[in-house]
């Protein structure tokens, strides 16, 4: 492949950092370049049916299974590629920011899955993105072992026993504004994706593994077109057999939940199944029909997995997932334990019931925030799976799910409780806090939060404000009083920043699709172009 046919289009906007040059070299600019030129415009044209699709739906217009794909969800034959080595056992997948303590013990925690997440666990500075792709690369190499200057050593255990990477990009609507190719930014799911295939690709499937990724975010059969049509150019270009490519859609918006068929037929030679991104999907619940009264949510820690919508997207998620010969992986378990006995007893009987529910009703894995979570996951898969490395045999043919039953919210509908506003607001301003601090993963009240959480957070007070249910004075109230506290507790976090970004994108009239571009553009950029 030339180095230089596309190399001098793509630039990079930012001051060089430590080692950056040995992932922002001129081939691997020249092959995102090329990522860029080839989906650049279907990427942008994605984006504006995105836009007059949730114009549609807030018009009114019904959502529903596509008519035009009845053939594909009726047609029994297709199935998914088999499992690629080191993706068959997926009972625990432990998820983080490739950061470099966290790469050592993600990959030594035990799970059989690490997701290194470049999306909502990770604050995009430019040096979080580019040292990202530099942990995985030395990690696959055997390089990133480190002593802390506490005198804390991580090593790297045995490789037979290391969880398999899995890579998770930024979605769609991020740009990459720190790298421009033909004057545009990048798109960052390109940056992300195309730095690691790029250098890590052969690397891996040397290693008896492969490329693989985890797609966040898409809302229909056509994003996940685009993502297989970059999948067989990146291999191309690479020589690397079509099909060696695995990826997982997370299922956290509520259009993709009426295409999970479409979504796997589209990628079936490079499928690995389907995951319920239950946090991101309440998120998108709310921003798709915050405007309807019968679509009112309570306080997030009312709306469990067992309401009856949320069980109708997870066991229509396994059904179609094994009806297609695809793992079904489970959503999040974000407890942290701490030193309270008590309450680390309670919170993890509360883990192990969820566990529990997901391995009963046909899950092949599920997802833990926290190495201390591991065991707790295992075990209760182990109970269900045994020696088996998943259950995809078990097809849930009872399983019927309709329209109605995925939109059934008037069902748990109902106003937040005081409570659930403050720390709604607590909890958006101390993540914003971190978040444009550069820390994408955060712990707060026991519980290890990302982006999906801020998200959750200021939606809902938007939506309580447009339905009158809290007034904005008391909203007011209540963020004067967090503010206060956030100074006290983080003197070093800039309180007039976070609170206008709060302001902008849960108080305005018109909700924001997402808090990172605004944040990105107005803070994290600004900072780097400073030399912060």
């Amino acid at each position: 492949m030339s180095t230089t046919a596309l190399a001098h289009r793509v630039r990079v906007l930012a001051a060089a950092g430590h080692r950056h040059d040995e992932i922002l070299t001129p081939a691997a600019l020249d092959f995102v370049g090329r990522l860029a030129a080839a989906f650049g415009e279907r990427r942008r044209e994605l984006l504006k049916e995105r836009r007059r699709q949730a114009l549609r739906l807030a018009s009114g217009a019904p959502l529903d299974f596509p008519m035009v794909t009845s053939a594909v969800r009726a047609d029994p034959t297709w199935r998914v590629a088999p499992p690629a080595p080191g993706l068959a056992d997926r009972r625990v997948e432990i998820t983080g920011p490739p950061e470099r303590r966290m790469t050592v013990n993600a990959l030594n925690s035990g799970a059989q899955v690490w997701l290194a997440d470049f999306e909502d666990a990770t604050s995009p500075t430019w040096d979080n993105i580019v040292s990202g792709q530099l942990n995985l690369l030395d990690a696959i190499e055997r390089r990133i072992d480190f002593t802390s200057p506490e005198g804390k050593e991580y090593r790297l255990g045995d490789r037979d026993r290391l969880a398999t990477i899995v890579v998770r990009p930024r979605g769609w609507h991020v740009d990459e504004e720190h790298l421009e190719f033909d004057g545009r930014p990048v798109p960052a799911a390109l940056v992300d994706f195309g730095l690691f295939f790029f250098h890590c690709a052969q690397r891996q499937i040397d290693a008896g593994h492969g490329p693989y990724f985890y797609l966040p975010k898409l809302e229909n059969r056509y994003e996940a077109r685009l993502w297989n049509d970059i999948f067989v150019l990146a291999q191309e270009l690479l020589g690397i057999p079509r099909g060696t490519v695995r990826a997982t859609v997370l299922i956290e918006t509520i259009t993709a939940a009426f295409e999970m068929e479409e979504i796997l037929h589209e990628l079936r030679e490079h499928s690995s199944g389907l995951n319920a991104g239950r946090w991101d999907y309440l998120f998108s619940l709310i921003k798709t029909f915050g405007h309807r009264t019968d679509f009112l949510l309570p306080d997030r820690a009312k709306v469990t997995m067992t309401a009856p919508f949320m069980r109708a997207y997870t066991e229509l998620l396994v059904r179609t997932c094994h009806k297609r010969g695809a793992h079904a992986i489970g959503g999040m378990a974000a407890h942290v334990p701490g030193r309270d006995t008590a309450a680390n007893e309670a919170a993890l009987a509360k883990v192990r019931l969820d566990k529990e529910r997901e391995a009963e009703d046909g899950f092949d894995g599920s997802w833990v925030a926290h190495p201390g979570l591991v065991s707790v996951c295992r075990d209760v898969f182990d109970g269900v799976l045994g020696a088996r490395p998943h259950q995809i045999d078990r097809t849930r043919d009872d399983v019927e799910v309709g329209a109605a039953d995925l939109l059934s919210v008037r069902r748990i509908s109902g106003p937040p409780t005081p409570e659930g506003v403050r720390v709604n607001i607590a909890v958006a301003l101390r993540y914003f806090a971190a978040w444009l601090r550069g820390q994408g993963a955060v712990a707060l009240y026991g519980l290890m939060e990302d982006a999906a959480t801020a998200e959750i957070a200021r939606v809902q007070i938007w939506q309580w404000l447009r339905h009158q249910v809290i007034d904005r004075a008391t909203v007011l109230r209540l963020l004067d009083d967090e503010v206060v506290a956030l100074g006290a507790e983080y003197p070093w976090a800039p309180v007039d920043e976070i609170r206008a970004l709060f302001e902008r994108t849960a108080l305005a009239g018109e909700l924001p699709e997402f808090f990172t571009p605004d944040a990105y553009s107005r803070h994290l950029v600004r900072r780097t172009e400073a030399g912060a």
